[in-house]
């Protein structure tokens, strides 16, 4: 059985640029981070995150187009799932993950989970502010790539009860074309069968196929996978839907945005050759090895188990 591990020491990768452990208790608590060259700002790693393992379809995303780049990755198992929490907890959680993440020296932060993109990514724009860290969402790129995906103007959404309960993707689709027309689906128990890793049987069928039913109703030429763990089921979800359907998940987009913002800011790793990736997680490390294999499809590596800090616990 695989158990916790710590990651060897790296520095400028796991301290925060200041070359000092910063100090828990709030992410506004973190000073705006020192000038530095180029190349020691660029040298920090990617911080992706989820609830779970989902998040690491967009890690692979990452993982194959920008592969001169070093990734941290940290699943919440713990937590899991992130869809039926209120709106205030995906708040908390999302801090207390951030504030891990910078803790070690993120030089950009992505929230590799719907849920937690919607109730949260204003409020960690908010206090990540001045410190030259950008953090990025999973629902603004899927909504874009729909938007130019569809020819009918009609689009689907399948998500957690938490992020279409938030209006999030709907906002981000009227922000791109306020014409498109949106079916947006709340699906409570497709995300944990997932991450479940449990063969695909009939009564799952049954599942996604209840789902699907809306999408098929409305007519949608595009439909959205707006949870990070729907892509594992995106074969019998082409085969329900049909194939004139255009399925759009969250990777390319996010992949684009990394792109720009880290070009934007200078942060671009130049190497040559492949960097590191490493995971942390709050629940079971055999656990997250053995399902997290199947989303990444590349070997994990190194994982060490973690436990975070409560912002407000005072409170």
């Amino acid at each position: 059985m695989s158990t916790p591990i710590e990651t060897a020491h790296r520095p400028g990768a796991d301290e925060a640029a200041s070359g000092s452990p910063r100090s828990r208790g709030s992410l506004c608590h973190h000073e705006a981070m020192p000038a530095t060259t180029e190349r020691a700002g660029s040298e920090r790693p990617i911080a992706v995150f989820d609830s779970g393992v989902g998040g690491l379809t967009v890690l692979h995303e990452l993982l194959v187009s920008l592969p001169s780049e070093d990734y941290l990755y940290l699943g919440d198992t713990a937590r899991f799932p992130y869809g039926d929490k209120t709106q205030a907890q995906l708040r908390d959680y999302s801090l207390e993950i951030a504030d891990h993440l910078v803790d070690h020296g993120a030089k950009l932060l992505v929230v590799a989970c719907g849920s937690a993109t919607a109730a949260a990514l204003p409020l960690l724009e908010e206090e990540l502010a001045g410190t030259g860290i950008d953090v990025l969402g999973v629902i603004a790129p899927a909504a874009q790539l729909a938007v130019e995906a569809t020819e009918s103007g009609r689009i689907g959404v399948l998500a957690t009860p938490a992020t279409v309960d938030s209006g999030a993707y709907a906002r981000a689709i009227a922000a791109c074309d306020p014409h498109v027309r949106l079916e947006s689906v709340p699906c409570p128990d497709l995300a944990p069968l997932i991450q479940s890793g449990v063969p695909l049987d009939e009564a799952a069928v049954e599942i996604v196929r209840r789902y699907t039913k809306a999408l098929r109703a409305a007519e949608v030429d595009t439909a959205i996978l707006g949870c990070t763990h729907f892509p594992l089921f995106a074969p019998i979800l082409r085969r329900m839907l049909g194939r004139g359907v255009h399925l759009v998940t969250s990777g390319e987009g996010v992949v684009r945005s990394v792109e720009r913002a880290l070009g934007a800011r200078g942060l671009l790793n130049g190497r040559d050759g492949e960097g590191d990736y490493r995971f942390h997680c709050t629940g079971d490390v055999a656990a997250f090895r053995e399902i997290g294999t199947r989303f990444l499809q590349m070997p994990l590596g190194q994982i060490e188990q973690v436990r975070l800090a409560p912002l407000r616990a005072a409170a």
